[in-house]
């Protein structure tokens, strides 16, 4: 079953972009936060316009929602096109203490050159940027140690530009979520909706799940995506036998079982469960 088209550019994100670009030429330093499930559809094709050789730094957030497997994988494969690509749990904060040294280290580069030309050393001014709901923000407050910026688990919670100081060395800008204009790879758009890293006015809850239990299949065959046989069995009872025949049949069968046959509500909580990490850690794309 194919899902309806997935597209989501809401005012405050065009306005967000706009004032991006009226900032950039203030910035250094350009922190790229992405999903670790899905490490290629949280990255913006416009990136390397806004880098214009500014330094960059690759965070790839919420490791702890992927397998280690998964996470070697795409180590290697990051290392290999000659980017360093940094891992943290911004919630935890594993790894921030890491992600931290690597931007002041960053900014020693700066003012180095700025000395051999003559200026005074000032703290690097990084831009933090990415798609809503990578865990922007959460990895601010995480290296700030206070909460100085707004934090959830959905998209839209950063709606304007902010900057936050860290100590003497970095000065942090945070920014809205950005989203291109048009979202044309439309399976990068699902794994954006399953990741909750889209508005939920995007896409069609039960749609959505539904394509979600046909991805397990096929992610089922990668050792390295963290599937269990009979994964959606053993949490929801319902025979795997049904959901390989047809999806939607599996997600009916769970409604009437679970949610007294209200199948959207049943579709919610199988996403629910699977941000929620109540699957285990899922990697949805693999390099």
């Amino acid at each position: 079953m194919s899902t309806p088209a997935i597209q989501w550019y809401p005012g405050h994100i065009a306005k967000a972009e706009q004032q991006l670009n009226q900032h950039l030429n203030k910035v250094d330093l350009v922190i790229e936060v992405r999903d670790a499930r899905i490490p290629m559809a949280t990255g913006h094709p416009h990136l390397q316009r806004w880098i214009k050789g500014k330094q960059h730094l690759l965070v790839i957030n919420r490791r702890d929602m992927v397998t280690t497997q998964a996470r070697q994988a795409w180590d290697q494969w990051f290392r290999q096109k000659g980017q360093t690509p940094w891992w943290c749990d911004a919630k935890a904060g594993t790894g921030v203490k890491q992600v931290q040294q690597a931007a002041i280290r960053a900014g020693e580069q700066l003012n180095e050159r700025r000395r051999s030309r003559g200026m005074r050393p000032r703290p690097v001014r990084a831009l933090t940027l990415g798609f809503p709901n990578v865990g922007k923000s959460a990895l601010i407050n995480r290296l700030v140690r206070q909460k100085v910026v707004d934090s959830a688990r959905r998209a839209g919670v950063t709606r304007t530009l902010r900057w936050v100081r860290l100590g003497q060395s970095l000065d942090l800008l945070d920014a809205p979520g950005v989203l291109p204009p048009r979202l044309d790879d439309q399976k990068a758009a699902l794994h954006l909706a399953l990741c909750d890293d889209i508005g939920q006015a995007a896409y069609d809850g039960e749609s959505v799940a539904i394509a979600f239990i046909s991805m397990l299949d096929s992610l089922a065959t990668q050792a390295e995506a963290g599937i269990n046989t009979g994964l959606l069995q053993q949490r929801y009872g319902i025979a795997q036998e049904e959901e390989q025949s047809d999806p939607s049949a599996w997600l009916s069968a769970a409604a009437e079982r679970h949610t007294s046959g209200q199948t959207a509500r049943m579709a919610q909580r199988l996403l629910d469960d699977f941000r929620r990490l109540v699957l285990g850690p899922i990697a949805l794309e693999l390099p």
